[in-house]
């Protein structure tokens, strides 16, 4: 019988992952400080990296848009999937056995989720088409992939499989491990036939070459179908229809395997299929993807921009396309979302227009590297391309072609080489570069006055550093009434670091240093709320980072817990361990020798409105407490 996970389990599985691990399969991280990791928020689009995790606390936030969390809901959100699915996905990976309440032992077979069970299908699918291709009908998949010049290594490396001519061969293997017909129909690797009272099942793929295509992670998610045999009345190329999990517009094929070298190499190549993918790999760029039948679109973008850490700091785009009128209405349409890159987009065409996997089987792999070095920049293919649909020979023509090619080269983002290029097509041209110059110009004009610009991010709290929130920004909403602390005010911002030392770097605070900070009264309501919550939890749960962070998340009221991971990751201004030490040493200090200068006016206060006369004994009680607080001070700067 199924059951609800058992709290101390899933407290196990969130201590035991490595969050930065987990990220890094779906965004570049770059170090920001000591245990500290940044980069391009994958929950909005943004130019500067404002997502920010601290692997020790096991929590991440995103100090653009507010996302934050730990390891669990992470992948939930990327994922899709509930909290239960996520917790056994997590456990899974590193081999945890789960418990379960009142004597379950985990979701039955039909209880599982609908994403993974359709994941379980398509990988059990992706093995049975590998195994096909190695039988005696395969032989005409593997004489297709031999002509391309892939070995057998290069098919095992990409999952190439082929699908059996016959109507049910996938159907029966799939039913015969426990899939419903149900279940089937939403995976896409079916049709349907007959009538709505005797609907049968029938396999999609039948006499084809297979590909699977997976996600960022490496899971598969649906396949790309290359027909072989004559007799096929279908298309040459078939995939998988939309699904839960197949969404084209988001797709890369050979993203899974081409993600690290993207982060790394700060570079993206998109060819146009999957043979092009292969070769490229294959010859040594290791950085090429392929859209799967639709054209590079937003979404794409959003997935590579993210690898790219596409932050204004490097990174380039290469296309590869056919030289016919088909791949430069590809390049053209690839020009129309030039502008939601921050990195330099380029093009690759080769000259006789053969694409990377031809040009690898005619002249070898280097000829595949050389294809990718002789990239020029997308702009000036466009520029190219419309200039040659005018007659060049007349003056209208001339002039047609500089009204197409001015607002193409006024949204070239780099000054300092948008003059060379009105140079240069003055040249192409034959007319004054004044003339092209006012022309680019008032092109420019117009486009800002439309609106054309590359996206910046939206919703920032803050322009300022990343552990600074905006003036009086609302934090949580629901009728608490409590607005985030003015960063400009210096009690509020010492306290915000205090609780920033608590949060991360616990270990500092020995005994008495704990006493003291549960003691000091904070005057900021959102602060006040988390202090209250570290004093609720101990400072006894503090032996586990991660745990420590989660149990004071839990404690805060919910609208408040985004806060909690923001101090959580916060950018503690150290280099170095000793001086990470001394900062935190220092803060606490400050805000232990706060709360003494508080009771300190207070005290002055009682003493001053007492009559010395009338109870001798009080006065010389606070003037005795008096002395003592100013030593504990002065002891407090002593050691600092």
């Amino acid at each position: 019988m199924a059951g609800l996970i058992k709290r101390e389990d899933i407290d196990e599985v969130r201590q035991r992952t490595d969050i930065k691990e987990v990220v890094d399969g779906y965004v570049t991280l770059k170090g920001a400080g000591i245990g500290s990791y940044k980069g391009l928020c994958p929950f909005h689009d943004e130019r500067s990296p404002s997502f920010h995790i601290r692997p020790q606390v096991g929590t991440y936030h995103c100090f653009g848009c507010g996302e934050s969390g730990d390891v669990i809901s992470f992948v939930q959100k990327m994922d899709h999937t509930s909290f239960s699915e996520t917790v056994e996905k997590l456990a899974a990976r590193i081999g945890f056995e789960l418990h379960y309440e009142d004597g379950g032992s985990g979701p039955r077979r039909e209880d599982v989720g609908k994403r993974q069970r359709l994941l379980d299908a398509h990988k059990i699918a992706a093995e049975f088409f590998r195994d096909q291709l190695l039988t005696v009908e395969g032989a005409e998949g593997r004489k297709f992939l031999q002509g391309r010049g892939f070995s057998r290594e290069a098919a095992d490396q990409f999952g190439v499989g082929y699908a059996p001519q016959g109507w049910d061969g996938l159907l029966k293997h799939l039913r015969g491990r426990g899939f419903t017909d149900a279940e089937l129909k939403l995976t896409g690797m079916f049709s349907t036939g007959g009538n709505s009272s005797q609907e049968r099942l029938y396999d999609r793929f039948r006499g084809r070459l297979m590909w699977p295509i997976r996600d960022i992670a490496g899971d598969t998610i649906g396949f790309g179908a290359r027909k072989l045999y004559e007799t096929d009345q279908g298309p040459k190329y078939l995939n998988t229809p939309e699904t839960s999990l197949y969404k084209k517009s988001q797709v890369l094929y050979g993203i899974d395997l081409a993600k690290r070298s993207i982060s790394k190499e700060r570079q993206l190549v998109v060819v146009e299929g999957y043979t092009d993918v292969m070769a490229c790999h294959l010859a040594g760029v290791q950085t090429a993807v392929a859209t799967c039948g639709t054209a590079f679109g937003a979404d794409h973008i959003k997935v590579a921009r993210r690898l790219l850490s596409d932050d204004g700091t490097g990174g380039e785009v290469i296309f590869t396309f056919d030289g016919d009128a088909a791949g430069q209405k590809a390049a053209l349409r690839a020009f129309e979302e030039d502008q939601r890159f921050v990195a330099q987009t380029y093009v690759a065409v080769e000259p006789t227009g053969a694409d990377p996997c031809d040009l690898r089987q005619q002249r070898g792999d280097a000829a595949v590297r050389e294809l990718i070095a002789s990239r020029r920049p997308l702009f000036e293919f466009a520029i190219r391309v419309s200039l040659k649909r005018h007659d060049l020979n007349t003056v209208e023509g001339r002039v047609a072609a500089l009204r197409e090619a001015a607002p193409v080269l006024a949204q070239i983002r780099d000054a300092a080489i948008r003059p060379g290029y009105v140079r240069e097509l003055a040249g192409w041209l034959g007319m004054p570069v004044e003339d092209v110059s006012r022309a680019v110009g008032g092109a420019a004009k117009r486009g800002a006055a439309s609106g054309q610009s590359v996206p910046r991010s939206s919703g920032s709290l803050s322009s300022g550093s990343a552990s600074s929130g905006s003036d009086g920004a609302d934090i949580v909403s629901g009728g608490l009434g409590v607005a985030r602390p003015d960063p400009r005010d210096p009690v509020a911002a010492m306290e915000r670091q205090a609780l920033e030392v608590a949060l991360q770097q616990p270990a500092v605070l020995d005994e008495s240093s704990w006493e003291m900070f549960s003691q000091a009264r904070f005057s900021a309501p959102a602060y006040l709320a988390v202090h209250e919550a570290i004093r609720a939890v101990g400072i006894g749960r503090a032996v586990d980072p991660v745990a420590w962070v989660e149990a004071v998340r839990q404690e805060v009221p919910e609208p408040l817990r985004a806060l909690v991971s923001e101090l959580a990751v916060a950018l503690i201004p150290a280099s170095s361990e000793q001086a990470l030490t001394k900062y935190c040493q220092d803060i606490l200090a400050r805000l232990f020798e706060l709360q003494i200068t508080r009771v300190k006016a207070e005290k002055m206060g009682e003493l001053q409105r007492l009559d010395s006369t009338s109870d001798p004994a009080k006065f010389q009680q606070l003037n005795r407490e008096l002395m003592e607080l100013e030593m504990r001070r002065r002891a407090l700067r002593a050691d600092n």
